[in-house]
């Protein structure tokens, strides 16, 4: 994609002629625009690599009171002393939408895989500066498009050679199959149209509320940098630059639907007669669109257990210490599922405790990577099992899970292929005793339930009040006689 090599690559060069640097050693560091412009002037943030290529950088960030205009890369090379040092920088230009004081918040950007800390100012945007009509003067400070100005300069529209497209890895699905969706800008290698990103973070989170089905798990790729692919349409050579990719896993049988989207691109006219003495280009806006795009979501076939089975290609891993195991003594089983598909919805396979062994909630732990178009990963249960009597067992009596698998349309199992041999005493009867009541409880058995006359306590009664009725009396007695 001819995004804009810009004149700066000339004057980098230009100015090497004339401007010496003593450090030769590797770094990278982040520079901000001036205190003060006018609103009629541009604001920089520029990204430097000294000594080194400039192989990856993050977004430029968002500045409220300002919108990004494009961004442009420069690089230099100065020899001093029969030493050669060598810079590239990127540089994202923004202008104001307002006159003002505005605040650049402090932000973090990893360059080549360095995080730079970038402390914030204060910018204040004042009226507007009447241009210099001195050519030379001010040389140096000078913007690409007004470099030598050389009056009025009649622009064309060149047709672009490029689209933008929303492909989908397949047109029809299952209930809980996985497709890939991805939303690309392909430009032709023929293509003389110069065209440059414009404002793409604010206007991919417009698309994205419109493309998004409701009925769908979402796995983003999370694309954090842009970087052009040569791909093959129909013979010909683009540059795909994929700006959004996911894969989507249906959550019913409803159609999934994508709507046309629009993508604003910034598309420059340039100059009939182009001169070394002049702007040679001018800025424009052109929107690009996707075509409509439909999925067709098939139901799963008929099965007991239709409505709960995991969908994809799995494969079974599993793990245990040692298959030689004591009666009331703990042992580790990891029952690991591994493959292309939702990882995040697969869920444990169903264990029951009985009077051979006793099993306990498994530990859960899930990977998962998102690369080549592809979801894949693995999630793993590990689970802490207590053998109760001696014998052989085959494990996959008791670890069984059931999966749809779309490549071949049919269920399948994956079954534990590993037999454990038990030794030590029966350890059945413990928990029998455990939950013994006591010997009251047994003789609820052998205890008469017939229903006897509740004899009559009611002289008791009498008794006690005469005895209470004497003690008062008693009492009286000696206090009066004191």
């Amino acid at each position: 994609m001819r995004l804009i090599f810009s004149t700066k690559v000339f004057i980098g060069l230009f100015l090497a002629i004339f401007i010496s640097k003593t450090a030769f050693g590797q770094s990278v560091q982040i520079t901000l625009g001036p205190d003060e412009i006018g609103e009629n002037q541009t604001w920089t943030i520029t990204v430097t690599a000294q000594n080194e290529r400039l192989r990856s950088y993050d977004n430029f960030p968002e500045i409220s009171g300002f919108r990004k205009r494009g961004q442009s890369t420069q690089s230099t090379t100065n020899i001093v002393n029969g030493q050669i040092s060598s810079a590239q920088s990127v540089i994202m230009t923004y202008i104001p939408e307002r006159q003002g004081t505005f605040t650049i918040p402090s932000f973090t950007m990893n360059v080549n895989g360095k995080a730079v800390n970038v402390p914030g100012k204060k910018v204040k945007v004042g009226a507007a500066i009447q241009q210099q009509r001195d050519p030379f003067k001010n040389f140096f400070d000078r913007s690409n498009d007004d470099f030598f100005d050389a009056g009025d300069t009649e622009f064309v529209d060149i047709k672009e050679d490029a689209f933008l497209a929303l492909t989908t890895s397949k047109d029809e699905v299952y209930v809980g199959e996985g497709f890939n969706a991805t939303l690309s800008f392909f430009v032709s290698q023929d293509n003389r149209a110069p065209l440059q990103f414009y404002e793409l973070g604010k206007q991919l989170a417009d698309i994205l509320k419109k493309i998004k089905p409701v009925t769908c798990w979402e796995e983003n790729f999370n694309i954090e940098n842009i970087e052009g692919e040569n791909v093959k349409i129909n013979g010909k050579d683009y540059t795909q630059y994929k700006v959004y990719q996911a894969s989507y896993f249906p959550l019913n049988a409803e159609p999934i639907e994508f709507q046309s989207v629009g993508l604003e691109m910034i598309k420059y006219k340039v100059a009939k007669n182009p001169s070394f003495f002049g702007q040679n280009r001018k800025e424009d806006f052109k929107k690009f669109y996707t075509k409509p795009k439909k999925i067709r979501v098939k139901e799963l076939p008929p099965h007991p257990m239709r409505d709960a089975v995991a969908v994809g290609d799995y494969q079974l891993d599993e793990r245990i210490r040692n298959t030689d195991l004591v009666t009331g003594q703990s042992a580790g089983y990891n029952f690991n599922v591994f493959g292309e598909g939702n990882i995040s919805a697969i869920e444990k396979p169903p264990t029951h405790s009985n009077d051979r062994f006793e099993f306990y909630e498994p530990n859960i732990r899930q990977d998962i990577t998102r690369q080549n178009n592809h979801v894949t990963g693995t999630k793993s249960f590990s689970y802490f099992m207590i053998p109760k009597e001696p014998g052989q067992y085959s494990l996959g009596d008791y670890f069984q899970w059931i999966f749809f698998n779309p490549k071949e349309g049919k269920y399948d199992t994956l079954k534990s292929r590993l037999t454990v041999y038990v030794t030590g005493e029966s350890k059945r009867n413990e928990a029998i005793q455990s939950s013994d009541l006591g010997n009251f409880y047994d003789r609820i058995g052998g205890a008469d339930n017939a229903l006897k006359k509740v004899s009559d306590s009611r002289w008791q009664k009498w008794a006690f009040n005469v005895f209470i009725l004497v003690m008062i009396s008693a009492s009286a007695y000696i206090v009066f006689r004191k």
